[in-house]
């Protein structure tokens, strides 16, 4: 492991203004987030030195990779909860999920099986890095008629939309909120996905900012940015960032 807490740049990532990262795969063992409650531990103190007070973990519900439920992410939060506490650790962990628009998520809306929101009625969702599902918007409507608001998580990621900004338009119209990814700022996942993520940051799109943490790859990145304040800092600016009341 890398030894962040010994380096002099530290103090440059600052993100206590924000409190919450409402976007994380923190809890152990069950996506492609964190293996083990060690390296969750790991994550939590270098997360904290970077100013955040509070998490919510969101473990990916993909069907086809990540069979998840609430039984199943309740069991492993309870067991990182047990590591927090053993380890002194002052740092609440919710769990909530990241849905993935699929069949299988279409199903619990039918079913009217409960969702895991990241606060209230704030449900996280994602889609398919290489095209939207064709029902997307019925997806959402439907979620909103269950009495949901949906968070599209990194839209900044979907990078075939850089030819059809107008999506933008229509999922915001279609009343859905945008979580950016701190780290698509810094150029961490490419050149597109950089250009989205300031496009979106330019029209004001951006309500939510989170971490998407995954391992320590993204801590180190995170944490040896010396770009990343001033980009947060334009996007506060704006008024609309939403942390803070999660």
């Amino acid at each position: 492991m890398f030894s962040i807490f010994k380096k002099k740049h530290v103090a440059k990532v600052n993100l206590s203004v924000l409190g919450t990262d409402m976007h994380s795969h923190l809890i152990p063992g069950i996506d492609d987030g964190s293996p083990d409650e060690a390296t969750s531990l790991m994550l939590i103190k270098g997360l904290q030195q970077l100013g955040y007070r509070q998490f919510i973990a969101t473990p990916h519900i993909m069907w086809d990779v990540h069979k998840n439920t609430a039984t199943s992410i309740g069991a492993a939060h309870n067991k990182l909860e047990t590591a927090i506490q053993q380890e002194g650790i002052a740092a609440p962990v919710k769990a909530a999920a990241e849905y993935y628009l699929d069949d299988h998520f279409d199903s619990l809306l039918q079913q009217n099986i409960p969702l895991l929101p990241i606060k209230d009625n704030l449900v996280l969702v994602e889609f398919s890095f290489i095209a939207p599902p064709r029902n997307l918007k019925d997806m959402l409507f439907e979620l909103q008629i269950k009495g949901y608001k949906p968070i599209l998580a990194h839209p900044e990621r979907y990078n075939y939309l850089v030819s059809q900004k107008e999506w933008f338009d229509e999922l915001k119209e279609a009343g859905c909120y945008f979580q950016l990814n701190l780290l698509s700022l810094t150029g961490y996942y490419g050149k597109i996905t950089h250009e989205l993520a300031q496009y979106l940051v330019k029209k004001k799109y951006i309500d939510l900012l989170g971490t998407d943490l995954h391992h320590e790859r993204h801590l180190e990145a995170l944490t040896t940015s010396t770009t990343l304040m001033n980009s947060v800092n334009t996007i506060l600016d704006s008024g609309k960032i939403m942390n803070t009341s999660l």
